[in-house]
């Protein structure tokens, strides 16, 4: 019933395969519109709306930007680090 279709990201203008088994899922949903973006701009924008994450996939709420070069823990993975030290 579904075929394998071709589309365009509107994030990076890359194109992308919307198989079969995704428009199949996206029916079951309900979902009437097709995906805009590819798999990694997707995820990126949704981490992005999330914020940091510590690598327990905890969310870390810091006071300040954090920078890409160093972790982000989140309160508990914080506590544990500071016991170990």
């Amino acid at each position: 019933m579904y075929e394998d279709k071709t589309l365009v990201c509107k994030e990076c203008g890359k194109e992308f395969v919307f198989t079969a088994g995704e428009q199949e899922f996206y029916a079951e949903r309900g979902f009437q519109n097709e995906p805009q973006r590819c798999k990694p701009c997707r995820d990126a924008r949704k981490n992005a709306a999330r914020g940091p994450r510590d690598a327990c996939g905890g969310e870390a709420k810091v006071p300040f930007e954090p920078k890409s070069d160093r972790p982000v823990y989140c309160s508990e993975c914080f506590a544990k680090m500071r016991e170990q030290a």
